[in-house]
């Protein structure tokens, strides 16, 4: 059984290995199967043509797109890593695909392919200010129209740059400088909690 599932994990590798052969070189990826999955690491974003590749792959057919998201390493070059999750219904397998870009890169909108991309590249937009070209609706999905900033970016400050209230006066949303009122203060966990001592005459 064992044999089985290596000959069957050895098979999809070499299954991926193929598809992506036309559009990029050995040395500009690196495959994998870790931790239940299969991963593809590209050197460049030519991701488009090896994304669509792996849709209509009769021997693959990764066609549901699952999520997308990214992660931020400000201290790289290459500021951003592009995660994107694809799932083979039939074949009962995913695939992870990642990639790294520079900060003011932008990245092919999946939604051509996906229509379920476009709240997800909506999402990464908001969070993470990354442009996706050709999006047909590139705008904010989970913060204010007005918002400053991108909140998931490492360099963004955790209080906010502003605060948000309801005027009652204006009778609308108004946006205030930052305003903290209350004093710093430390607090010591690992001392015990000492509570209020009991009259013993009233035990």
């Amino acid at each position: 059984m064992i044999d089985k599932i290596k000959s069957s994990k050895s098979k999809t590798l070499e299954e991926i290995s193929n598809a992506i052969s036309p559009f990029v070189n050995k040395e500009d990826y690196v495959l994998e199967f870790k931790k239940g999955n299969y991963q593809l690491f590209l050197n460049k974003p030519l991701f488009i043509k090896i994304v669509k590749a792996f849709k209509e792959n009769e021997n693959l057919k990764f066609n549901q797109f699952i999520d997308l998201t990214a992660v931020d390493y400000p201290n790289k070059k290459n500021r951003f890593e592009m995660v994107y999750i694809f799932l083979s219904v039939e074949f009962n397998i995913r695939i992870i695909l990642k990639f790294f870009i520079n900060e003011d890169d932008a990245v092919e909108s999946l939604t051509n392919l996906f229509p379920s991309a476009n709240w997800y590249e909506r999402e990464v937009w908001d969070l993470f200010g990354i442009v996706f070209n050709n999006h047909p609706d590139l705008r904010r999905l989970l913060t204010d129209y007005g918002f400053i900033g991108h909140p998931l970016r490492k360099d963004f400050p955790l209080s906010g740059n502003v605060e948000v209230k309801y005027d009652l006066n204006a009778k609308k949303v108004v946006y205030e400088p930052l305003n903290l009122t209350q004093s710093f203060r430390e607090f010591e966990f690992e001392s015990p909690w000492k509570g209020q001592n009991l009259d013993s005459n009233n035990e």
